[in-house]
């Protein structure tokens, strides 16, 4: 089939266009939509403009929108923009893993537009999938945190197999879901074998809220490496 895949940057949204190659699928579209407000329900808020890196380097078509970010205005936006390529794509792919809000509101959009709703990565085991997109040759770093348990360090760092191990100790502790699903962490892409060339952040700070517990990195400059 031919996808059209929502696209945040993020080690979900890019495992999930590996995920769907190795069935067949060509992913003609990244469908993204960048929120005005850091707390949206459905779209990622740090680093978003360098999905635009990421689309260079994969060879695909970006499509972007952007969005107030507010609860169920935002769907509109993402409505708006697969009504106009709905005779282009089969179906629409999402790395969404458990989260209702996200998975019900893309399988009725889908509906209504009589597309395919594709989601590799639903209903996968948050450690055992966590392992498995370290494993896969992304290299993947964390951009925000917010939720108990991760401090201010975790901001720009990567994840490997020791960072797996230690989120899933620190989850036993404080819980929350390790695959991020619900907010608690966001992450960025910069390699993967999807990658001709590999993005390369110079520069960046931390914001940090101390008294929420919580922050995301700024990126002062990256390029294609």
């Amino acid at each position: 089939m031919r996808l059209a895949a929502l696209y945040s940057g993020g080690k979900d949204s890019t495992f999930a266009i590996m995920e769907a190659r190795k069935k067949g699928h060509e992913v003609t579209h990244l469908i993204t939509v960048a929120p005005k407000k850091d707390d949206s329900y459905m779209f990622h808020y740090p680093c978003i403009e360098l999905t635009k890196l990421q689309a260079e380097t994969m060879g695909i078509k970006q499509i972007w929108k952007d969005s107030s970010g507010e609860k169920e205005k935002e769907l509109e936006d993402l409505r708006e923009v697969i009504f106009g390529i709905r005779g282009e794509v089969d179906g629409i792919l999402s790395g969404a893993v458990s989260s209702q809000y996200q998975g019900s509101r893309i399988d009725a959009m889908c509906r209504s537009f009589g597309l395919n709703n594709v989601a590799p990565l639903w209903g996968r085991d948050a450690y055992d999938l966590l392992r498995d997109e370290v494993n896969s040759g992304m290299e993947i770093i964390v951009t925000a945190v917010s939720t108990g348990g991760l401090d201010k360090s975790w901001l720009g760092r990567r994840l490997n197999a020791l960072a797996v191990e230690e989120l899933r100790m620190i989850a036993k502790k404080t819980p929350f879901n390790i695959q991020f699903e619900g907010g608690e962490a966001e992450t960025f892409v910069t390699n993967c074998p999807l990658f001709k060339r590999r993005i390369v952040i110079e520069e960046f700070e931390k914001v940090w809220d101390s008294k929420t517990s919580s922050g995301h990195i700024v990126v002062k400059s990256a390029h294609l490496g």
